[in-house]
């Protein structure tokens, strides 16, 4: 049997194409371009390959290119709660990059993804050089406060339709994951796997959502139509 090939061990270089999907490096000078485009690797994840693991020290800075990861904890329990899920274009683990310190959440790729990643000496050698990087590092942490308090309420309320539809909602969040658009790739079973419930009952919910006029059920994804109302609304 042939060892198992890591994400590390997939990593290259980053394409043109690739880089320009990146927000943040339209924001640097010419020089720290060049520094961070000569640091960024990127690797392939597949469906349930981790890039973080609770415990671990931090090494990268990662963002989504293509694809959908999920964050997630296990309790003493051994029970799984998911903070969040990662759509393309979002950044993550500045704050564990910042302090240098352990991972204290895991990672995992729902489905086949391309994931960036900045070593964290490259990110903190940015963050002493360019103001535009500290800027969108500092709009990132402010956002992401704000998306786990809502995260906290999320899992305490008992509406499913509620449920599905203010996670809908964070995950359209145009600071967070810029790249995004007014469509995400996603399945039943993926956006189960995120909010909590099962497969059924996610579908009910985007039936319901979808009757209010708030979503629009496409083949392999969902269009929002009120980002508004899946942010406010009684469903």
């Amino acid at each position: 049997m042939k060892p198992e090939i890591t994400p590390f061990q997939r990593r290259r270089s980053l394409t043109e194409n690739e880089l320009a999907v990146i927000p943040w490096l339209k924001l640097l000078s010419n020089d720290e371009r060049l520094r961070a485009i000569e640091d960024l690797k990127i690797t392939d994840a597949l469906p349930g390959d981790f890039l973080c693991r609770t415990g671990r020290p931090v090494t990268y800075w990662f963002g989504v290119i293509d694809g959908l990861l999920k964050m997630s904890s296990d309790n003493a329990e051994g029970q799984t709660m998911t903070f969040t899920g990662v759509p393309p274009g979002g950044w993550f683990g500045e704050g564990t990059a910042l302090k240098r310190e352990c991972y204290r959440y895991n990672i995992q790729a729902l489905r086949k993804s391309l994931v960036a990643g900045l070593h964290v000496d490259t990110f903190h050698w940015l963050l002493d050089h360019s103001i535009g990087f500290n800027r969108f590092v500092m709009n990132q942490l402010n956002e992401r406060l704000g998306q786990f308090i809502a995260a906290r309420e999320i899992d305490r309320m008992t509406n499913p339709n509620i449920r599905v539809a203010r996670s809908l909602a964070a995950l359209f969040n145009p600071v967070l994951y810029p790249g995004l658009g007014a469509v995400l790739r996603i399945t039943q079973q993926e956006l189960a796997y995120l909010v909590g419930l099962s497969r059924q009952r996610v579908n009910e919910a985007l039936t319901t959502l979808a009757g209010a006029g708030a979503i629009r059920v496409e083949y392999g994804g969902l269009r929002v139509t009120d980002l508004k109302a899946l942010r406010t609304q009684a469903f």
